[in-house]
């Protein structure tokens, strides 16, 4: 089996502090994976380490079947990130944005404009290509960003918290987008989120951390299976496997803090 990323017995620790407690998982070419669990779980520390953000203290990690020890320039050019906080320029349009990132990664005028028009259409953002950024919805924001992060055909596509923030139907928007990319361009997406319900409708597998570790793994319906109760939500599998009450979306300072900058743009 083609993996896109593989992680083996992964550990960060801060001095006396190990965030992330060797872990082992893997995500496969074209699915939706999920990673899972409580504030202070280690889900954001790993997602930094896949990136290349951070390096790790020690294990492995695999993009593209590169070392990130070794390769991580090379795996920057194959890993497309969205980080929680919102980073479109306001003062721009969402096609100034676009643009401004395609000058960046140096792509050919054809190509930049190819690329562009291709993906404010598929993100449903055409219509406001030319509207400065400050005048779109939180959710218009979070596909405007997420089209940054693919115009450079990556083979995957991460994403941190992608819909904290945002009202049910903005966070609808967006999954549509996340599973229209996927089957349109064959995208690996690695997403953390803390609502059940994104993870259940769009995740092929799921991993919960809790404590920096790896608490399951495995689809919704086989986490629901070993809680030994036939009719467990997602919500019940992540209390059974973490011991903790679901904070969704985050906790209220994190939340309140996007939201604000959400305000800022809306």
């Amino acid at each position: 089996m083609d993996f896109a990323i593989e992680i083996k017995n992964l550990k960060k620790r801060f001095k006396d502090f190990e965030a992330v407690g060797g872990i082992t998982f893997d995500v496969r070419k074209g699915e939706i994976f999920g990673l899972l669990g409580p504030n202070g779980a280690g889900k954001t520390t790993t997602i930094r380490m896949i990136t290349t953000l951070m390096p790790p203290t020690s294990g492995k990690i695999l993009v593209a079947g590169f070392d990130a020890k070794k390769y991580s320039a090379t795996i920057r050019r194959y890993i497309g990130y969205v980080p929680q906080a919102l980073s479109a320029d306001s003062t721009l349009t969402g096609y100034e944005n676009m643009l401004f990132v395609a000058k960046l990664l140096r792509l050919n005028k054809k190509e930049r404009e190819e690329r562009i028009d291709y993906i404010l259409d598929i993100l449903n953002l055409n219509d406001a290509r030319n509207r400065l950024v400050k005048q779109y919805s939180g959710g218009m924001i979070r596909r405007l960003e997420i089209g940054q992060a693919i115009i450079h055909r990556p083979e995957v596509l991460i994403l941190d918290e992608p819909t904290v923030g945002l009202d049910p139907v903005a966070r609808q928007n967006v999954w549509n987008v996340i599973d229209t990319l996927r089957k349109e361009t064959g995208l690996t997406i690695l997403i953390t989120t803390h609502y059940m319900e994104e993870a259940e409708a769009i995740c092929g597998r799921i991993a919960i951390m809790n404590s920096g570790k790896i608490a399951a793994l495995g689809t919704p319906g086989e986490l629901k299976s070993k809680t030994g109760n036939p009719n467990a939500t997602l919500d019940d599998v992540f209390t059974f496997f973490t011991g903790n009450q679901l904070e969704s979306g985050g906790n209220y300072r994190e939340t309140s803090q996007l939201r604000k900058r959400i305000q800022r743009f809306s």
